[in-house]
């Protein structure tokens, strides 16, 4: 194994150089300069930092200064030598950073998807900071433009994450246009925290949504899908809270699940409404916002910047047409879980394709 202290090993051959070149005033050939390149690349995929290799130059150039030679000329060969180890330190660094870059994204794909050799995927994790042997939480931020771990908003989120929890074991990237962080499941202060730096970076125009913690490799991904799912609803629903908790939103995805099932009641139940003048769309947004308002018509009403007498002449014809009364307790069930189910499935905007049976 590299003993980073010691960079000495990537020196050799440059007192030699220094001495025959400033002794004779020339300048490097191009071989000298191939192997300072050489020597450049080899201390980047060792690890050597660069100030610590610097230092080792001068020092060597110190001990090494040629006698009587001019020192004007002895600058330049270090100058020279300096700027070529230079250029290969830079090329190799560039390249183990990309290497280190898609190892990284490889990592967080098969973390997200579940996919890969579980042992080898725990083992990576420890390198990346993650301990898979917890539960884990994943929050995923959704914005106006699609972000990578170059815009600025992930930067300065990536930035006030780690700055207040330097020391835990969590882990920042972006996905598809979205900022993502993994958390362990017990410490949820960790994604509450990246959803309110993603909302105060994004100014405000940002979504958030939690999975649920979930233990292992297998949970991480569920976690995540929930996450996407929880964004995905709020979506459909017109959900605009900048905090969603998948938790709290399983009744959409239990609907969502027969979808089949669901297709059938809403053309059952709410088809009749498209026999209306103006077609489904008023009067299932009167619904909507008879429902979403606790059903106070006075509420819907100003909502949907109509007079009371108004709404309720819509609840009359939804009642005439469908048979069901929202006012009745006995047929508000039946027909809030067909609104949530048009607004799942996007109808009307999507024509329904009900079984043969319901049809």
């Amino acid at each position: 194994m590299t003993d980073r202290t010691t960079p000495e090993p990537f020196l050799d051959g440059f007192q030699r150089m220094l001495a025959d070149a400033a002794g004779t005033g020339r300048r490097l050939t191009r071989e000298e300069i191939q192997s300072r390149r050489a020597h450049g690349a080899r201390a980047a995929e060792a690890g050597h930092d660069w100030r610590s290799l610097v230092r080792a130059h001068l020092a060597a150039g110190r001990e090494g200064w040629p006698r009587g030679a001019d020192p004007a000329g002895v600058l330049t060969v270090v100058e020279q030598a300096l700027d070529a180890f230079a250029d290969g330190y830079e090329s190799a660094q560039r390249l183990v950073i990309r290497k280190e870059e898609a190892a990284r994204r490889e990592f967080i794909d098969d973390l997200l998807h579940g996919r890969g050799d579980t042992g080898q995927l725990a083992e990576r994790s420890e390198r990346f900071g993650l301990r898979l042997s917890r539960a884990h939480a994943v929050a995923v931020a959704e914005g106006p433009v699609e972000y990578d771990e170059s815009h600025p908003v992930p930067r300065r989120v990536a930035d006030e994450l780690f700055g207040r929890f330097e020391n835990r074991r969590i882990l920042f990237t972006t996905k598809h246009g979205r900022m993502v962080c993994i958390a362990p499941g017990d410490q949820d202060e960790v994604l509450t925290h990246f959803a309110k730096q993603a909302y105060a970076a994004a100014m405000g125009q940002v979504q958030v949504a939690v999975g649920r913690p979930r233990p292992g490799l297998v949970g991480i991904g569920h976690s995540y899908e929930e996450a996407l799912n929880a964004l995905d609803v709020a979506q459909r629903m017109a959900l605009d809270e900048p905090l969603l908790r998948a938790a709290d939103l399983l009744v959409f995805p239990v609907l969502a699940r027969d979808r089949q099932a669901l297709v059938d009641l809403v053309h059952s139940v709410l088809g009749p409404l498209e026999r209306a003048r103006g077609g489904a769309q008023p009067l299932l947004a009167t619904l909507t916002a008879y429902f979403d308002s606790g059903c106070v018509a006075a509420a819907a009403a100003r909502q949907l910047s109509l007079s009371v007498r108004a709404l309720t002449y819509r609840l009359e014809r939804v009642h005439h047409l469908t048979g069901a009364d929202p006012a009745d307790p006995g047929h508000r069930y039946t027909l809030q879980t067909a609104v949530i189910g048009a607004r799942l499935l996007n109808w009307p905007a999507k024509p329904l394709h009900p079984t043969a049976a319901s049809a």
